[in-house]
């Protein structure tokens, strides 16, 4: 039976988090992701449903209104938080997409509570999709729902955004249930990644494990009528003017100015801004900047590291040993060279707000992005936005998909630690004119490309994909944005 909503967006999480107030009431505060702030205009305006877990494992909450999105809520229980969350999407897929970087785990339990999780969020969808509906689904936890929503409700329109890398075959080939994810995304009219190259990945996976003519952008599917799916990069952006705005604020700036003191008024701040992860390459980081204080290329005094750590994923074994291994290396590097009221790094293990991570950018005279590989990595994004000030200098991976966009950020392959310090020293030193060139620029590549376009060129190249009976998204209101080449 078909819902009342034309457009519905299918997430691992809802765009809310459950908080309670002082007395204990609980209520609904809107998530700080950028999909949410991409999404929630157009879905306001559509009155759009969007279907995800609260977070927690129990009984989802019953469905609800915020921010004017209507919420639908998936249970998980504990042991499928374990199984398909912490064990398949982030202990299969997430190293396995992030080209083995740790070897990934392959249990028959873990994939069989992807499916019956993924079947969970099919069914929501399809309950909640309006005839003809458009419906786009989120990332690599849910990459069978498109071919279970298919068969549920082959008059939808269907749109898969996939937010982290697509490896390359010989990679994928490892994953014992590759034909399946590949036949999960297949149900899809339009499959988008974050670059160019995940896409070819795709296409090339569709060829030699499912032997489908893929070529130009296009699967073809003899079996279904010849029916046709494109997948094409529609790189993700963040809310510019925003982040722009936030941080023009006076309060804003004095606390950029407050954050140096404190540091001790050093010729040179540099930041790292991370999920605790071991794609982001923080301990390569830590590494380089350790050996450029044995070198004597930078002093303790002259230069200070600022790392920000978020929590993440603290159940998962990998993520308690990165943790001990960063906090260990830390401490070593403080224990040799730091001095009385002058540390050498600190690292900082918890979360800010975008008001001090909005100071922390302005105070940084050079940011760090040194990930091993990287779907998009925002952080680079949010650095440039926030320097109206056309100054800093971003030292960004070539293995990130921001690297296809930020061209004239210190590009760094973290694997050469010898190069990666070299980069760090031409950062520190180089000429305001040069720095600020090289800001503009990007600053104008983010403020043109922000995340509304991001969401409305995947939108409109869906919405006009073949003759399939769809009900047009109204993007009235959004900037400009041609399909995606």
């Amino acid at each position: 039976m078909a819902g009342d909503y034309d457009l519905v967006v299918v997430a691992n999480r809802l765009p809310v988090d459950r908080v309670e107030g002082p007395d204990g009431t609980p209520s609904w505060r809107r998530s700080p992701g950028g999909l949410v702030t991409a999404l929630e205009p157009v879905m306001q305006r559509e009155d759009g449903a969007w279907i995800g877990w609260a977070g927690t494992p129990g009984e989802p909450p019953e469905p609800f209104d915020a921010e004017g999105v209507h919420c639908v809520g998936i249970g998980l229980s504990a042991e499928e938080v374990e199984d398909y969350y912490e064990g398949f999407s982030n202990g299969t897929l997430w190293p396995l997409y992030h080209d083995v970087i740790v070897a990934p785990n392959y249990h028959r339990r873990w994939w069989e509570a992807y499916v019956r999780v993924n079947e969970r969020f099919a069914q929501a969808a399809a309950e909640q999709a309006a005839r003809g509906a458009t419906v786009w689904v989120q990332d690599y936890q849910l990459q069978l729902v498109p071919r279970m929503l298919r068969r549920r409700r082959p008059d939808l329109r269907i749109g898969f955004f996939n937010h982290i890398p697509f490896p390359p075959f010989e990679i994928f080939a490892q994953l014992p249930w590759r034909g399946a994810i590949l036949d999960g995304l297949l149900g899809a009219d339009l499959v988008g990644f974050q670059r160019p190259a995940d896409a070819s990945n795709f296409l090339r996976a569709c060829r030699r494990a499912m032997a489908l003519p893929a070529r130009r952008g296009v699967v073809r599917l003899p079996d279904e009528g010849d029916r046709q799916v494109r997948a094409a990069s529609f790189p993700i952006s963040i809310d510019a003017v925003a982040l722009d705005e936030l941080a023009r604020r006076p309060e804003v700036q004095e606390r950029a100015q407050e954050i140096r003191r404190d540091l001790g008024d050093p010729q040179y701040v540099l930041l790292g801004v991370d999920r605790l992860d071991y794609t982001k390459g923080i301990l390569h980081r830590l590494k380089s900047f350790e050996e450029l204080l044995a070198d004597g290329r930078v002093q303790v005094g002259e230069a200070v590291l600022v790392q920000v750590a978020t929590p993440s994923r603290e159940r998962v074994d990998q993520y308690v040993q990165l943790r001990q291994d960063v906090e260990v290396t830390v401490g070593r590097i403080n224990g040799t060279y730091a001095e009385i009221g002058k540390a050498a790094v600190h690292y900082l293990h918890h979360s800010y707000g975008r008001e001090e991570m909005a100071a922390l950018f302005l105070a940084a005279d050079v940011m760090l992005v040194t990930s091993l590989r990287d779907g998009m990595n925002l952080v680079a994004k949010e650095y440039v936005a926030s320097r109206y000030d056309e100054k800093g200098v971003l030292v960004l991976s070539e293995f990130t998909g921001a690297a296809d966009e930020l061209g004239q950020a210190v590009m760094v392959n973290p694997h050469d630690i010898d190069g990666l310090k070299d980069a760090v020293i031409r950062a520190l030193h180089m000429p305001a004119r040069e720095a600020g060139r090289r800001m503009r620029a990007m600053r104008r590549r983010v403020r043109e490309h922000d995340v509304q376009r991001w969401a409305a060129s995947f939108l409109e190249a869906l919405d006009g994909l073949g003759d399939q009976a769809g009900t047009a998204i109204d993007l009235t209101g959004s900037p400009a944005a041609g399909v995606a080449r």
